[in-house]
Parts: C-alpha cells; structure tokens; sequence
C-alpha cells in the first residue's frame, strides 16, 4: 500500500466506511509493505467507523506497529491472529 495504488486503496476504504456491517475485513497478505500514507488512511478511516471494527487480516509485520505508534488507541482497528 503505497503511492501507486493510493486510489485503489481509498475507494476500498471508503466503501467500508460506508458500509452498514459491524465489522469489516480486510485482508493484507499481498503487500509486503504500508507506508505512512497507507497506515494513516487506515487510522482515517477506522475514525470514521464509530462503533464498528476495521479488522485487518495478515498485515505486513510493521503496519500494526506503525499503527500503535502514531495512531495510539485506535479502538476501531483490530489485527487478527494469523
């Protein structure tokens, strides 16, 4: 998830935003790496689910940690067990 395929990603997310579900998976095993851009479009958008959960499905190892670091707190986002 970087530059290239920012509007691919943006669509997905505000799809999901839009969605009506309780929880939205998505699934990250393709990309080997997210950029900050990435990851802050991720906190963007799990801000704007209120009660709902964005659960990300086999994210690269430093997305989670990029997350914690510059999203603390984020209650939207979960990562699941791979």
């Amino acid at each position: 998830m970087s530059l290239p395929t920012r509007p691919v990603r943006e669509s997905a997310l505000e799809r999901a935003v839009r969605d009506g579900g309780s929880v939205y998976y998505l699934e990250l095993s393709a990309p080997a790496f997210v950029d900050a851009a990435g990851a802050g479009a991720l906190a963007d958008a799990a801000g704007r689910f209120g009660a709902r959960r964005l659960v990300l499905d086999r994210p690269p190892p430093a997305l989670p940690r990029m997350l914690g670091l510059l999203w603390p707190g984020l209650p939207a986002i979960e990562v699941a067990a791979s």
